[in-house]
């Protein structure tokens, strides 16, 4: 969960390391560090964010052509400037960066403690390094590339490493296991980092490396192998991303800017899968497997987070619509059981960045029991795209956030879209119920965009709430996901705690909490639910907790009946979770800003979560 930058080429590396770094800041950012060769190996690194390690080498010489960068989200060890990465081997032979974790690093460590190594941090890297120097020592003619894959050989867990040993300064080398590298191709330069977006100012051409890749290379040539040092063909993709989507405009967050862009990301998601006549839905990258998916005795939806709250809508959808089982698994969870799979299953992996840990170990776990995998993600060339038989992506565009906003709509739009598909396909609806499903998914970017120009209520709304310890979030049928991520947004940036709940569950526990202290958000568009879920509003009113609705406009009963409502626009109730998100992310991000919180960076949080 840690971001990696490199570079070698002509180029001045110092200011692409940095921009770059800044760039990954949202993969981590306890500490950060880099390391450049010119007449020899420089080392810097220091607790805190890039912004700090610009002013500690502010005074220093930072020329060179070769170097490597890193920012960090703890692991191994506590933030500090000891831990801090780039970490360099106890006789200085090697300097290296580390993504991911070294789990049998314990074992390692007490090897090489035996073998006269000494150690100045916590991290499991600084293991690594050193057992990559041991064998560059004690192995006959040696490279570094020969000591990096021999002790990649004995290391178990997950890794992405760009390395640079002292004695080969025209050379990085980078090597993937579980955790993303990818490899711009520049003219006579080379560009490394954990993902594009540090890479598209010089490039648009990059390479993915796979588990168990080595890349060799310098400013004129790259080799790929193995670590059993096989040759590996690779494939050069181009990356669609431009420089726009990474910087903030005239927001005051990238979290604003990205809830302010769903409209036209909902909008890129369904653009091509939706015919011109609104007639149909194309799912041209499920086409060959659509007959299994049709035939499937049992869905079964994995994720985590936000995806796994997208996941819930999609069960609700297709049970409702398409009529077929669905299971939806925390993939931490599923990972670790022993779930019953047969060949007629079919499981959906979804995930904004395709390479969260979890998701991924619990996809290959469910392809070696012979299920059908497919994946909802929203990056281009990531491992989760790579790895299944067929997927759908998000077209969310580049998330900087690291509270997730655009693409959980987009996932939902995806959804929502195969349930549709699904439902018409096997005849479980009519034909004009379908056509009037597709019109209402048509409509939600313009709907939104009349979300959106209320901000300034919201943000009122937020400043009388700001001071709360706790928060309560309700819902029912397909708004209880949406009460369920509403009350993640309030907790990852604001750091309110808040719990999400079945509406008809309060009686069972949470109702306790209630007082003139709580705030209780319900979202409440009509739908089949809707006089529940007034009663339940009833039952809160009736306890003096302080309720704030998120309504269908034009609803003067619940207005009367409660504090502060978010109007929404009507819609058909299986598209009202794309309109009902939106107002409790912008609540959830004006509460965090009138609270002086991080709230692109929140503590203790990073964007990908690339290690178990």
């Amino acid at each position: 969960m840690c971001g990696i930058v490199g570079y070698i080429g002509d180029k001045n590396v110092y200011p692409i390391i940095i921009q770059g770094l800044q760039r990954l800041e949202y993969r981590g950012y306890d500490s950060a560090g880099l390391a450049i060769y010119n007449d020899q190996l420089h080392v810097y690194k220091c607790k805190g964010r890039v912004a700090d390690l610009e002013k500690f080498v502010a005074n220093d010489d930072m020329s060179g052509h070769l170097g490597i960068g890193h920012t960090r989200w703890a692991t191994h060890g506590e933030p500090n400037d000891c831990n801090a990465h780039p970490h360099t081997s106890m006789n200085g032979d090697f300097v290296l960066v580390h993504n991911g974790i070294i789990e049998n690093y314990a074992e390692l460590k007490s090897d090489l403690l035996k073998k006269g190594y000494t150690f100045q941090s916590a991290t499991d890297t600084e293991v690594l390094v050193n057992l990559i120097e041991y064998f560059y020592r004690n192995v006959e003619a040696a490279t570094g590339e020969i000591a990096v894959r021999l002790a990649l050989s004995k290391v178990v867990g997950a890794y992405g490493i760009v390395v640079i040993c002292k004695d080969e300064k025209h050379q990085l080398i980078a090597a993937r296991k579980g955790s993303p590298l990818v490899i711009g191709i520049g003219k006579g330069e080379y560009f490394v980092a954990s993902d594009a977006t540090p890479i598209v100012n010089y490039t648009d051409s990059v390479i993915y490396l796979n588990d168990h890749d080595v890349a060799i290379i310098s400013k004129d040539s790259l080799t790929l192998k193995t670590v059993e040092n096989i040759p590996v063909a690779f494939k050069i993709t181009k990356v669609d991303m431009s420089i726009g989507d990474l910087e903030k405009g005239d927001f005051e967050h990238f979290m604003l800017k990205e809830i302010f862009e769903q409209p036209k990301t909902i909008e890129d998601t369904f653009r091509g899968r939706i015919t011109p006549d609104h007639s149909d839905i194309v799912l041209g990258g499920l086409l060959d497997v659509f007959p299994k998916i049709m035939n499937a005795k049992r869905i079964i939806i994995i994720g985590c987070g936000t995806s796994w709250h997208a996941a819930l809508v999609g069960e609700y959808l297709i049970e409702e619509y398409a009529r077929i089982p669905v299971e939806v698994e925390y993939a931490s969870e599923f990972r670790y059981r022993n779930p019953i799979l047969n060949s007629d299953d079919v499981v959906i992996a979804i995930t904004q960045s395709g390479e969260t840990a979890d998701t991924l170990a619990a996809l290959r776990m469910a392809k070696e029991k012979g299920a059908t995998i497919l994946g909802i993600c929203n990056v281009v060339g990531s491992s989760i795209a790579r790895e299944t038989d067929a997927g759908v992506y998000t077209h969310a565009g580049v998330e900087i956030g690291v509270a997730s906003t655009k693409a959980f709509t987009a996932q939902v739009t995806v959804l929502t879209l195969l349930a549709f598909k699904l439902a018409h396909e096997k005849g479980k609806i009519s034909i004009g119920t379908y056509l009037d499903l597709i019109k209402e998914l048509t409509e939600i970017p313009d709907k939104l965009k009349s979300i959106l120009v209320k901000h300034p209520h919201i943000k009122k709304v937020a400043a009388k709430y700001k001071d709360a310890i706790n928060a309560l979030y309700l819902g029912r049928g397909y708004l209880f996901p949406v009460a369920l991520e509403g009350a993640l947004k309030l907790k990852e940036i604001s750091y309110i705690h808040a719990e999400g709940y079945a509406a008809g569950e309060m009686k069972h526990g949470p109702i306790a909490l209630v007082d003139d202290n709580l705030p209780v958000i319900v979202v409440a568009a009509k739908d089949h639910y809707y006089e529940k879920i007034v009663s339940n509003i009833q039952e809160v009113k009736a306890r003096r907790g302080n309720l704030i609705a998120v309504v269908t406009e034009g609803d003067d009963v619940l207005k009367a009946m409660v504090n502060d409502v978010f109007e929404i626009p009507k819609s058909h109730p299986a598209v009202s979770p794309l309109l009902a998100i939106v107002p409790l992310q912008l609540f959830s991000y004006y509460i965090a800003v009138l609270r002086g919180c991080d709230v692109d960076q929140p503590r203790n949080l990073a964007k990908s979560v690339t290690v178990e």
